[in-house]
């Protein structure tokens, strides 16, 4: 019986699965935003937080926590110099599920998992609300 046992298995051994959270966390750190299944995302979203609450201690304890469980010492300098200084005044909540289509093979549910305040997002937002007036071509100005 698994009875008050918390998390999902994901059909996996212990060791195979820890290590698939942490390279799920690594490469959603690098990227900002991965597609993976429901069940995965929802999963990675507990360790993602507490990466970047770690991030925003900044403290060499913090920073040697955050080195024992993401992938790359490379990740882990992005994520105390970049990524957690963007959250500063945020108390938790640093990611979000988006539900995007059933994968083809076995109808699984996707969904991108992504950081809540991603550089690239804002750039779409200032492109799409901009109103763009049609540029008139110089033969169009003669006639």
């Amino acid at each position: 019986m698994r009875h008050r046992k918390k998390g999902r298995q994901l059909g996996r051994k212990t060791k195979h699965r820890w290590a698939l959270f942490r390279s799920l966390v690594t490469s959603l750190l690098d990227h900002e935003r991965i597609e993976t299944t429901e069940a995965k995302a929802k999963e990675v979203r507990g360790f993602t937080d507490r990466m970047i609450t770690l991030g925003k201690e900044g403290t060499l304890p913090a920073r040697r926590r955050a080195l024992g469980f993401l992938r790359s010492k490379a990740i882990v300098s992005k994520l105390f110099e970049e990524v957690a200084p963007r959250f500063k005044d945020r108390p938790g909540g640093y990611t979000r599920l988006i539900k995007t289509r059933r994968r083809v093979g076995d109808g699984g549910r996707m969904v991108a998992i992504e950081l809540v305040d991603r550089p690239e997002t804002a750039v779409r937002k200032k492109s799409t609300t901009s109103t763009a007036q049609p540029s008139v071509s110089e033969g169009q100005k003669a006639s």
